[in-house]
């Protein structure tokens, strides 16, 4: 068995050899590139300059003789003495570096020659001898020696440089025999590269492509598919892997196909017997699994797709989950789904579960819980109108006795008459707010809504509360800017909202404290806040604070039962606006609240 690392090995080890023997050609025919050139600069040039020098000097020898001819002894002598030095200084040079066969003879020869040379020097410079004998001398003895001299290191010169012409043709050869080997080895490496890619393609590329085309077929469920085996390398043992995988994978999934039928079918049984309407949709809407009681009220039938039900509050249901991508819903708090079944009339809450690829629609039925409000309300409304009969005529008896029409009163009937009457308004006030929260829970409370100036229904709000917090030492501060864009609320019901929370701001600041009511813009809403110095609100109560009846532990009876806040936010809320509280102990108090402005309320028509 030949496994993928050895083809590896068998492919690289290849390309490996190739560059090893590029390497060993090319420094092999560099040193001997080397060696020529070191040949031609090194021996064969120094004999070049050693003859050159030798020849020039002789020159400028034969020079000084002819001057000593012409009268010019002394200098003539001095150039002979100069250049006669560097003539056996160049000779020696020659000597030492003898490298062409026949080139040491002739060398010697003219180390000889110029021996002799010197010595007729001598005796056709003496000044003792007559010029004209001197001039027969040079003639007949001492030019014969120069030329033969200069023609053997002419010679000499030659032969050099005949070499160094050879040793440059010779470095040319090799070099052009080097360029030719790389070029036969890297056409060799090529082709055993090509060859190399190609076996790698068929031995690892293809195979992995199958084993990856396979893999994609078994994610998409295709556990039927079989893989060849054939080879023996780690491929084959992969591809017996993945078919070994996908034999029991076939296995697993007729386990868990039995295991799921057997669970789906308890499930839809069990399911059924549920008492709530509850359905399971899938991404398209259609009903997968229904309760009894989901497919006799609603229609909501296995198959079944939900928006072919005629069922408005559904589709918006659905739409809103989608968007928000989380569990939601039909509305606010107190939102039900009328319903009739037979002759009776039932209430359900809707809620939207998203589960993975689809949705499970809870209808709670909330019908209980409906009638039970509506006998609240309607309990409230009947007491508080009989109750309202009575008082009136308490509060006009306790009017006439303190206005005397029926006699005189002491100071002490007086004192107890004026708490009578203070009382019987303190209850009037209670009815008015429990009537009001009533008809605002219940829907009956329509609002008379159009476009207001925030600054003109804040001014308005301030005005009604200028002399009560003068009486009490309190600046009221309005800082609500004239260009903010204009809301759409109902005047009367915002006035009360300005008035409830300015009266309990004014009622816990203290004398030299500050009552700020500010407006921002924020998003498509007006932000409004009421802002005091007072002593502030502990943050365990925020959360409570606008609940019915809730009154924060200490605050003194005269402050009410706790209904101005709950019918401040039924307000706010019924005008599509939020409310809320940002406050510390002994940091003084923040209310806000907010209504849309006339931009938002025209792109979200119906949400007043």
């Amino acid at each position: 068995m030949v496994s993928i690392r050895q083809k590896l090995v068998l492919g690289f080890g290849g390309l490996l050899l190739i560059v090893a023997a590029m390497g060993v050609l090319t420094i092999r025919h560099i040193d001997a590139l080397g060696g020529a050139v070191d040949v031609i600069l090194r021996q064969n040039y120094r004999s070049v300059v050693a003859c050159q020098e030798m020849t020039e000097s002789l020159e400028r020898i034969d020079s000084g003789v002819l001057f000593t001819f012409a009268g010019h002894y002394d200098e003539g002598m001095s150039a002979i003495r100069q250049h006669e030095k560097n003539f056996r200084s160049a000779l020696q040079v020659e000597l030492g570096n003898i490298t062409l066969p026949g080139e040491a003879r002739k060398a010697r020869r003219i180390r000889d020659l110029f021996m002799e040379y010197a010595k007729v020097i001598e005796d056709v410079t003496a000044p003792s001898t007559s010029l004209s004998l001197r001039q027969k001398r040079y003639f007949s003895s001492l030019l014969p020696l120069f030329q033969e001299i200069r023609q053997l290191s002419g010679e000499v010169l030659e032969m050099n440089q005949s070499s160094m012409h050879q040793a440059n043709n010779n470095a040319r050869r090799m070099a052009a025999s080097a360029h030719n080997a790389m070029l036969v080895t890297i056409f060799a490496s090529a082709v055993i590269a090509l060859l190399f890619s190609y076996q790698s393609h068929r031995w690892i590329l293809l195979p992995i492509k199958k084993l990856t085309a396979s893999a994609e077929e078994i994610r998409k469920g295709n556990l039927d598919l079989v893989l060849d085996t054939t080879s023996n390398d780690e491929i084959g043992l992969l591809s017996r892997s993945f078919n070994d995988m996908a034999s029991t994978l076939r296995k697993m999934r007729k386990t868990d196909t039995d295991t799921l039928l057997r669970t789906r079918s308890a499930t839809q049984e069990v399911f059924k017997v549920l008492p709530s309407p509850i359905a399971l949709l899938d991404q398209n809407g259609k009903v997968e699994v229904a309760t009894e009681t989901a497919e006799s009220y609603f229609g909501m039938k296995p198959g079944v797709n939900v928006h072919d039900l005629g069922h408005e509050w559904l589709r918006k249901l659905l739409q809103k989950a989608y968007r928000q991508d989380y569990a939601t819903e039909s509305g606010e708090e107190n939102s039900f789904i009328q319903h009739f079944i037979g002759n009776r009339e039932y209430f359900f809450q809707p809620q939207i579960v998203l589960v993975p690829a689809g949705t499970a629609l809870i209808l709670k039925d909330v019908t209980l819980v409906f009638e039970q409000l509506e006998l609240k309300r309607s309990v409230i409304a009947t007491v508080s109108h009989q109750l309202k009969t009575p008082l009136t005529s308490l509060r006009m008896s306790i009017h006439l006795l303190l206005e005397e029409r029926v006699g005189n009163l002491n100071e002490q009937q007086s004192d107890l008459l004026f708490a009578a009457r203070d009382e019987s308004e303190r209850l009037v006030h209670i009815l008015d707010d429990l009537l009001n929260l009533n008809q605002i829970e219940s829907g009956k409370a329509n609002l008379n809504v159009y476009p207001l100036s925030p600054s003109r229904i804040g001014s308005e709000g301030i005005e009604l509360f200028a002399l009560h917090a003068r009486d009490h030492g309190v600046t009221l501060v309005n800082t609500i800017d004239e260009g903010l864009p204009d809301i759409i609320a109902d005047p009367e019901r915002i006035r009360h909202v300005f008035a409830n929370l300015l009266s309990n701001a004014l009622r816990f600041t203290l004398p030299g404290g500050t009552v700020t009511l500010r407006a921002v813009e924020e998003h498509d809403d007006i932000r409004f806040s009421i802002e005091d110095t007072g002593e502030g609100i502990a943050k365990e109560h925020h959360a409570h604070l606008f609940e019915q009846f809730y009154r924060v532990p200490g605050q003194p009876a005269e402050s009410g039962i706790g209904l101005g806040l709950s019918i401040v936010k039924e307000i706010v809320e019924a005008h599509g606006g939020r409310v809320g509280v940002e406050s510390n102990s002994g940091t003084g108090s923040v209310f806000w609240f907010t209504i849309p402005t006339q931009k938002n309320t025209n792109d979200n028509q119906g949400t007043i």
